[in-house]
């Protein structure tokens, strides 16, 4: 069975960007054609890109960039949920794609955004055309959550479920069937 990490961008103290994550998470555990799990980058603290060789060649010289290629190897696609920092996408998202190549190349990405008015729409906009670079296939559908802060109440359940619900199930069906026709 395909298998998708659902990679959570933010880092921050504070963020929100946990509890959606754990909306997408959740959702996800149901489906029957792919099996999923977080890869949350917190736990996974790369330094700046720094290594002498360039990802495309697959000759890592520290450890951690062997650790973190041979994790995400283990993924078949990807759901990335950010959030959207002036215009674009954390860094520390831009910095974990860039210590890789080839482990990227042609796997489905999905995205799940948030943020202000916007929903992390610019944020995916960037991410598009940074996907696309590292040859990864992007999915149509995506979900963009607006006013992020007012979509959770205190105990972190998510109240926009009928808005965004839907949306997130047809993200679901199309990323499995780029997984089913790439397989």
């Amino acid at each position: 069975m395909p298998h998708v990490q659902i990679i959570l961008a933010s880092t921050r103290d504070g963020r929100i960007g946990d509890k959606v994550t754990a909306w997408v998470a959740e959702k996800a555990k149901a489906r029957t054609d792919f099996t999923s799990e977080l890869v949350d980058l917190r736990d996974w603290p790369l330094p700046h890109f720094n290594d002498p060789k360039l990802p495309g060649t697959g000759e890592y010289s520290f450890d951690y960039t062997k650790k973190w290629s041979e994790h995400v190897q283990k993924a078949d696609g990807f759901i990335i949920v950010t959030c959207e920092y002036n215009h674009g996408y954390p860094g520390v998202l831009k910095n974990a794609l860039d210590h890789l190549y080839k482990e990227w190349n042609g796997k489905p990405v999905a995205f799940v955004s948030y943020g202000g008015v916007a929903g992390g729409t610019r944020a995916v906009e960037q991410l598009h055309q940074v996907v696309n670079e590292l040859r990864m296939v992007s999915v149509h559908d995506e979900v963009n959550i607006p006013f992020v802060a007012k979509a959770f109440d205190a105990g972190g359940t998510f109240l926009q479920e009928d808005v965004h619900g839907p949306k997130l199930e047809k993200l679901f069906v199309e990323l499995a069937d780029k997984l089913k026709r790439m397989a």
